[in-house]
């Protein structure tokens, strides 16, 4: 069993950064790979970013070119905890973002455990 709790959502303009975090309880973290997912207003959640439990893989939604790199994900085994750094935000990176955790494959998708999400809103 894992609880997870989000944080580091907020409010910023256009242009600038936030790093969410999700702190994890229960043990042996490593052995849970951790994805983060976002649902804006009247739209489904989507898959954002996924890593391996031992960081040694990472999975991105499929953005466009020009949107490639903005966000990175990451994961400190050691203080439980995941990440999910988020530069050059838009406004349509509005939304409600929630870690997820699971053990085992694929990456993208099918997770068992999930926190109460993080309010992100990014202004223009």
């Amino acid at each position: 069993q894992v609880q997870l709790v989000e944080s580091g959502g907020g409010l910023v303009q256009a242009g600038g950064s936030l790093r969410l975090s999700c702190a994890a309880s229960g043990r042996a973290f490593s052995s849970y790979a951790m994805g983060w997912f976002r649902q804006a207003p009247g739209k489904e959640r989507e898959f954002v970013a996924a890593i391996s439990g031992t960081g040694s893989y990472t999975a991105y939604a499929d953005y466009a070119d020009s949107d490639k790199g903005r966000f990175t994900i990451s994961k400190d085994n050691a203080k439980n905890t995941g990440y999910l750094q988020m530069n050059s935000l838009k406004p349509e990176d509005t939304a409600v973002y929630y870690c997820a955790a699971k053990v085992g494959a694929p990456l993208r998708s099918d997770y068992q455990y999930w926190g109460q999400g993080t309010q992100v809103t990014v202004s223009s």
